[in-house]
């Protein structure tokens, strides 16, 4: 099958992008443009799409995986099917413990939806970094390839932005694991970054396996008080270059930035600049506007997520109530992705006033009809389970305003 970028400069409609737009509601032959131009991306595995970016639904990446010191295939799978139920559009395994190609191969059985991979992740993991080479991480991403992953994360960081990272008086310094684990390797093999260097390679596999490439956000901040600096503006400029270089290999592309932690005002007017700047479908983790929601990062995350979704982020990274404490279990899993989703549907609102849903929601409230309220939820189980065994809300029992004002509206009360 030809890549969906290659037939969409052809001109042709294609099942991808039939069936994408039908998902969408929107017109396939502007779906057709955007993917030429490259404003929206088609993620795939098999028959399953994912579209993202321009006029398209603001989707929802669920994080998985292992760590070196937890490892629970059995969890990671349960994971997978939590986010299944739950509404994720994409799956990212970050596993670094245990039998990496074993534990995806079984993750891929769990669920028909797109995964996403870090290479440089399970290229650490297996041959260690003081030890591995560029044809290592080279053999990495043929694997996941050759395995079905969808789309890869690929962290850019060069020698310059390197510099200023390390010059900059950062509170938190920098949080991106792909990207210290990339620069790490940089550093103690006194190289140039092996994604950029062998970027030809990569994109000739990335165009053979129909991969779309994700440019990593190496410098976002990890704390509000660090503010947009020269590391991320650097970074922005590199991603673009490779963006506008790889589309011109065949290869579609997100960017990921704007992400990790950014005050509340300064979210909406980053991400305008990233959608001005770059007309790439932008992927954005988090970002939190604020540092000491710990154990509840997850509504911290849905706050900045909704106000990022607004403004025009087309992809969000979720973030669980165990950012910064540990490896989420499935129930974590759960709680962020529905805060995530809220955030998306948000953001969904404002950009395409797609608020349908909301308008059956308070119809069904004003009629006071519990099960129509309940089907429309986004966990039906949870809903129920905070209704309790009442036919009515409990909040204001005989006292509910929308039945008494129905009584004066309807003239139904009875005078002595």
């Amino acid at each position: 099958m030809a890549p969906i970028l290659e037939t969409a400069r052809a001109g042709t409609m294609t099942k991808a992008i039939r069936r994408t737009a039908a998902q969408e509601g929107v017109d396939p032959k502007v779906l057709l443009i955007c993917i030429t131009e490259g404003s929206a991306v088609i993620m795939h595995r098999g028959d399953h799409y994912v579209g993202i970016g321009k006029g398209l639904r603001t989707k929802v990446n669920v994080n998985i995986g292992t760590s070196s010191s937890r490892i629970s295939l059995q969890e990671e799978v349960e994971k997978v099917l939590v986010a299944e139920r739950y509404g994720a559009d994409t799956i990212t395994d970050l596993s670094m413990g245990g039998d990496l190609p074993m534990i995806r191969n079984t993750l891929f059985g769990a669920t028909s939806m797109p995964v996403t991979t870090v290479p440089i992740y399970e290229a650490a993991a297996r041959f260690g970094i003081e030890k591995m080479t560029d044809e290592d991480i080279l053999t990495i991403i043929r694997e996941q390839a050759a395995a079905g992953v969808s789309s890869m994360v690929l962290h850019a960081i060069d020698t310059r932005m390197l510099a200023f990272l390390k010059r900059e008086k950062r509170v938190a310094g920098v949080v991106s694991k792909g990207g210290t684990i990339t620069a790490v390797y940089m550093h103690l093999h006194a190289c140039e970054n092996p994604f950029i260097k062998r970027f030809d390679d990569i994109l000739a596999i990335f165009r053979k396996y129909d991969i779309v490439l994700s440019l990593g956000n190496t410098a976002r901040s990890g704390g509000i008080h660090d503010g947009r600096d020269k590391a991320q503006v650097e970074e922005m400029r590199i991603n673009g270059e490779l963006a506008r270089f790889a589309r011109a290999r065949g290869v579609q592309v997100i960017i990921e930035g704007a992400g990790g932690h950014v005050r509340y005002d300064r979210i909406a007017p980053l991400i305008r600049h990233y959608k001005k700047s770059l007309p790439f479908p932008l992927f954005v983790a988090g970002p939190l506007p604020t540092d000491i929601a710990l154990g509840y990062d997850h509504v911290a995350g849905c706050a900045g997520a909704s106000a990022a979704s607004a403004a025009g982020a087309d992809y969000l990274c979720y973030l669980t109530p165990a950012e910064h404490l540990g490896l989420p279990g499935p129930e974590q899993v759960k709680e962020g992705l529905i805060a995530f989703r809220i955030a998306a549907h948000i953001g969904d609102i404002v950009k395409y006033g797609r608020d349908a849903a909301d308008r059956e929601m308070s119809l069904s409230r004003a009629a006071l009809d519990r099960e129509k309220q309940f089907a429309l939820a986004m966990d039906e189980t949870r809903a129920r389970q905070l209704a309790g065994d009442s036919g009515d809300c409990s909040m204001c029992g005989d006292y509910c305003a929308l039945r008494l004002m129905k009584g004066i509206t309807e003239n139904t009360y009875l005078k002595e």
